[in-house]
């Protein structure tokens, strides 16, 4: 038993480690680290309901997972076919397009959340009370 926790956590380990690795390795993952950040702020600016919340979360964690998978998939291609081939392309891309799509899918789930009461929150800076 204590053997299988030790198994767990460096298991924690290891996929905390391949985190470390999307972030610093990856531009796109900047992109979507900022973004994080962005709505996070915004949510708590806003004060988003827990249900909104739990949206939000869902949209955003998508997108970290499909970059997660499309590094996978990059780097599964790269070790297996280094020269240039057409099905190594297709992989490639196809991984690219899944996030995407949901990049797209978040940010659809963003505006649609934050988006009213953002608009409320500045409308009387904008045009007066």
């Amino acid at each position: 038993m204590f053997q299988e926790l030790k198994d767990r956590i460096r298991s924690i380990g290891y996929a905390i480690e391949g985190v470390v690795y999307l972030v610093k390795s990856q531009h796109n993952a900047w992109i979507h680290l900022l973004a994080t950040i962005l709505v996070i702020a915004l949510g708590l600016w806003l004060q988003i309901s827990r249900s909104d919340w739990a949206l939000i979360t869902l949209a955003m964690m998508g997108v970290w997972m499909g970059e997660a998978v499309n590094t996978a998939v990059e780097a599964i291609v790269d070790m297996v076919m280094p020269e240039i081939h057409p099905l190594a392309k297709i992989a490639k891309d196809v991984a690219a397009g899944g996030v995407l799509l949901s990049a797209v899918a978040a940010a659809i789930v963003g505006l649609l959340i934050l988006g009213p009461p953002f608009w409320a929150a500045v409308t009387p800076f904008l045009f007066g009370s």
